[in-house]
């Protein structure tokens, strides 16, 4: 009887050498097939060929070395469950020591007189040089002699770096030649890429630093690759499968609106976005559009001249926002504008009376209201619109695919635009909103002052109370964020209802209030309109005042805790001031006490371009922390690296999307096709067609 015939999609068990307890192992580090075992690339590489003798050995970096261990021991410190086991070592040449802590059973391994390679960090304590907690792996004694570059990968405790490296070369052996070369020759011949089985061997394997970079490139190549024509793909289908959108001119109402109504100039870059806005709605293909503007760029006005546009097509406009309190925020900017238009709009939130949403309902069905302005009321299915035209998203990654599908799905095929305040990296952009027209809006409108951001260490917190009194004796009004609620027993972070009782005792002259997430809704709206009114000079607060809301009149910011936020997230929390004519002020108290948090604090005060920051932001946290999503295959790549491979990912939307203009299927690109669906086709919501 013949063996059956082995594939990629094996069950990691069938590879030689892995028995039911490493499966379970592997599997705890996400490798279930074969094929994952071929894509688990090393975090990186020792090269034994230039190790550091020990006597050369510097204190503050990281040095990888081949020694022996000449004695360990184990000892307990009098802190509890703190043991510490110190191997001394030697080349032959010098002495040092390796210290590990709470590691058991390591000593049953680092026996005295076998050989160890270690990587770590080096330190000189008590004038002895010591690796401190190092990577090890115990050699053979034939390896001592055998020179290489040795692949170091992420693992789990009970998987060794030694069996698992023999259990990927073997799989390397085994199923390597039946991974097809999914590049098409054309595009792999124009842009000198090597082929694919060649180039996984060299990842896992190097044999030299430039062979190992050529196969890093092809693997990063293909990863974008792949995503930029899934998008392509799925950006294609959608124009292909939507009914024809109105197509909805600009008109009386924009004339009107900017010859009458508009209190200033528009900037630049928001007549060139207004106008890719009216261009899209002006044509029977559905607008899906992205609009980045940087705090205090203008987004609402844009928002109001689209659906003024939509107005005077003839249609309906709903604009959807993620709070409360941004809502009606909203509704009080826009409006008037419309009432002195004679437009009827309306604001739909949760806290609204039944009787009054009814007539809301009956307004939207009937099509006497034209624009809706409200939160995720709108998406209720008592709600429907006559003839909606444009929907609006703010602060669209607020909202889930679903609740925009279900927003849209309000309108035959209506026009959408999706806004978001929180600047994204250009990289970004092209990964995870690959499928979408961006406009973006980084000019901001004439008078706007640059914010005055420092940082300052709690133990200066006399002379920023004197400051903040000084500020509010001259009619200006602070916020003070917090990053907790209330204290915590098990996180030593300031707490809003403890700083607000605080700060109420320090300036009994001014009225200090308290915003946060639990509050009930009137509660919330109650505070916000005091510290509006003036009623309020302080209000401490949540990072629930994070997006949006709009107070002329506050012109300092303090953030306390401040490493505890993201810096997309400090961005936007000191736009909520500097949005009068008044010098304002960002003021974090934080103690950073590792080298990332002062890069993060420092990249923060250096610069006030949201873009900036955010690309800082993706530097230090990644991607799916900064653009809030954590989407497999998206933002996470086994190789590809979104700073350093920019331009990589240009080349690649390049490629995917004009292969796809020339062939929709992918019908000439079998191989190609087939991988697609095979590693994206869920992620990117593709069907396959026959």
């Amino acid at each position: 009887m013949n063996a059956p015939q082995r594939q990629l999609s094996d069950p990691v068990r069938y590879v030689k050498g892995v028995g039911p307890a490493r499966e379970v192992l592997l599997g705890r580090l996400g490798i279930t097939s074969a094929e994952d075992l071929l894509f688990y690339f090393p975090r990186r590489y020792e090269d034994r060929r230039n190790v550091t003798p020990l006597a050369s050995l510097r204190a503050g970096e990281p040095a990888s070395a081949l020694a022996r261990v000449v004695a360990l021991e184990r000892r307990r410190t009098a802190r509890k469950n703190l043991s510490i086991v110190t191997a001394l070592l030697t080349d032959g040449k010098a002495m040092a020591k390796a210290v590990w802590f709470n590691r058991p059973g390591i000593e049953r391994l680092l026996q005295s007189g076998v050989l160890v390679a270690l990587y770590g960090r080096v330190e000189v304590r008590g004038g002895a040089v010591q690796f401190t907690n190092p990577e090890y792996e115990v050699l053979d004694e034939a390896e001592e002699n055998a020179p290489a570059i040795v692949p170091v990968y992420p693992t789990t405790a009970g998987l060794a770096q030694k069996p698992l490296r023999r259990v990927i070369r073997t799989a390397l052996d085994e199923f390597l030649p039946l991974l097809d070369d999914h590049l098409p020759d054309d595009i792999a011949r124009r842009l000198a890429l090597p082929e694919l089985r060649r180039s996984v061997t060299e990842l896992h394997f190097p044999t030299g630093r430039e062979e190992w970079r050529t196969a890093r490139r092809r693997l990063a190549f293909d990863e974008f690759f792949l995503l930029q024509t899934g998008l392509a793909m799925r950006r294609h289908r959608a124009g292909a499968a939507a009914a024809t959108a109105p197509s909805l001119k600009r008109g009386a109402l924009v004339d009107a609106y900017l010859e009458r109504y508009l209190p200033f100039t528009l900037t630049g870059d928001q007549k060139k976005v207004t106008e890719e806005i009216f261009a899209d709605m002006a044509g029977t293909i559905p607008m899906n559009r992205l609009l980045q503007g940087d705090v205090g760029s203008g987004k609402t006005v844009v928002a109001v001249l689209a659906l003024l546009a939509a107005l005077d097509g003839g249609h309906q406009g709903a604009f959807l926002a993620p709070t409360e309190i941004l809502a009606k925020q909203h509704y009080d900017r826009i409006q008037p504008v419309f009432e002195a238009l004679g437009v009827p709009c309306v604001l739909l939130v949760g806290s609204l009376p039944q009787k009054e949403k009814r007539a809301v309902h009956e307004g939207l069905e009937s099509g006497a209201v034209s624009v809706a302005i409200g939160t995720h009321a709108l998406l209720s299915e008592e709600v429907s619109f006559a003839r909606l035209g444009l929907a609006i998203v703010d602060e669209q990654h607020r909202f889930g695919v679903l609740q925009k599908r279900a927003f849209r799905s309000k309108g035959e095929s209506p026009h959408v635009l999706v806004m978001t305040a929180t600047p994204i990296p250009r990289t970004l952009t092209l990964t995870v909103f690959g499928d979408l027209s961006v406009s973006v809006l980084s000019e901001l409108p004439p008078g706007r002052k640059e914010v005055r951001t420092t940082a300052l260490s709690p133990k200066k917190l006399p002379s920023l109370l004197a400051f903040l009194k000084e500020r509010m004796e001259a009619g200006e009004r602070v916020f003070w964020i917090c990053p907790l609620i209330e204290e915590s027993e098990t996180m030593d972070l300031a707490a809003a209802t403890a700083r607000y009782e605080d700060l109420a005792k320090t300036f009994p002259a001014f009225g200090v209030g308290l915003l946060h997430g639990r509050m009930v809704a009137a509660e919330k709206d109650r505070v916000m309109g005091e510290f509006q009114s003036g009623h309020l000079s302080l209000l401490v607060s949540t990072s629930v005042v994070e997006v949006g809301v709009d107070v002329p009149q506050a012109t300092v910011m303090v953030v306390e805790d401040a490493t505890r936020f993201g810096l997309s997230q400090l961005h936007q929390l000191r736009g909520r001031v500097g949005r009068g004519d008044r010098e304002s002020h960002c003021v974090l108290l934080a103690s950073p006490t590792t080298p990332e948090a002062r890069e993060r604090v420092k990249a923060f005060c250096s610069t006030s371009s949201g873009f900036l920051i955010a690309e800082a932001d993706l530097k230090l946290r990644g991607p799916g922390e900064v653009c809030g999503v954590r989407q497999s295959g998206i933002t996470d790549f086994r190789v590809a690296d979104l700073i350093r491979d920019r331009e990589l990912l240009d080349i690649a939307r390049r490629e995917g999307f004009a292969l796809v203009e020339r062939d929709p299927d992918l019908a000439s690109e079998p191989l190609l096709r087939a991988r697609l669906f095979a590693s994206l086709g869920r992620s990117l919501s593709l069907v396959e067609t026959a």
